[in-house]
């Protein structure tokens, strides 16, 4: 109930994000089409933004003919979280990295690199999934995919104010320089809305994959090795999409400028020490 209420504010947030980007490039009829176009954008990313995402990162679904120890690993960890079992993807990608998508437990689907695959200990990948898990356990999902596209519809109207000029109430061209500040700040506020959202959510995963796993320390450690193999190699559908950044389990923006400050994922170190705590309070394998 809880996450069917942040979903809602989300919702209700990004809304209003629309509604003032829409008065600023088109006064108070701007502003009507913009709640129009947020509220069809509302009903579109609930039905169908995981499938946009998926196919941004150009991911393919297994089964346990393709991926059989991947499949079955997943399949065994959903038994012990007493979920449905999940649809299955790969990303034919170097980058290490993994994410889940999906409206619902019932509708959901996680994805992992194939350079995780490579990287990780059979133990470390089995924590990554059972984070992944954890957030479809937690119904983080709905919340993460619909951020990701509502956020990426605010970048293109701020763009279209760049292009087109805004106008004020009264209907004027307002400043240019108040389009090229709408152009970084609309983005901007859609950012600081999933931070608030997504660091409190990424502690609750880890804490709740290391309980599904039964294995929080495998889960720090494959944190680490992610955290250090990522800085050298961008994920570039994820650079193209920065908006879906905060699906992963770790950053995979190159850390530069404002994308460093308003990380939407916590320091790996506050991660590995919270797991390495529960490791040590003895959290049974």
């Amino acid at each position: 109930m809880f996450n069917l209420l942040k979903t809602a504010v989300l919702m209700a947030a990004i809304t209003a994000l629309f509604m003032t980007v829409g008065r600023l490039l088109g006064g108070q009829q701007g502003m009507v089409l913009a709640l129009v176009f947020a509220l069809g954008m509302n009903v579109f990313s609930y039905w169908f933004s995981d499938k946009m995402v998926l196919r941004m990162y150009n991911a393919q679904e297994v089964d346990a003919s393709t991926a059989p120890q991947f499949y079955r690993m997943v399949q065994e960890l959903a038994q012990k979280a007493e979920l449905p079992m999940p649809r299955v993807y790969l990303i034919n990608e170097d980058a290490p990295n993994a994410f889940a998508t999906g409206r619902n437990p019932q509708h959901a689907a996680v994805a992992a690199t194939t350079g995780i695959l490579r990287a990780l200990s059979e133990r470390e990948l089995r924590g990554v999934m059972a984070h992944e898990l954890a957030h479809v356990k937690h119904r983080d999902i709905l919340i993460s995919t619909i951020s990701a596209t509502m956020a990426g519809a605010i970048s293109m109207l701020g763009n279209f104010g760049l292009m087109f000029g805004g106008r004020d109430s009264e209907g004027r061209p307002v400043n240019p320089l108040v389009s090229i500040l709408m152009m970084f700040l609309a983005p901007l506020a859609a950012s600081l809305i999933q931070m608030a959202i997504s660091r409190a959510r990424e502690f609750e995963a880890d804490r709740g994959g290391a309980e599904i796993s039964g294995d929080p320390a495998a889960l720090a450690s494959a944190l680490q090795k992610i955290h250090r193999l990522a800085q050298g190699l961008p994920m570039e559908a994820a650079e193209a999409h920065p908006e879906t950044a905060q699906m992963m389990i770790m950053n995979p923006l190159s850390a530069g400028g404002l994308r460093g400050l308003f990380s939407t994922h916590p320091a790996t170190e506050e991660r590995v020490e919270r797991l390495l705590a529960m490791a040590q309070g003895g959290v049974a394998r």
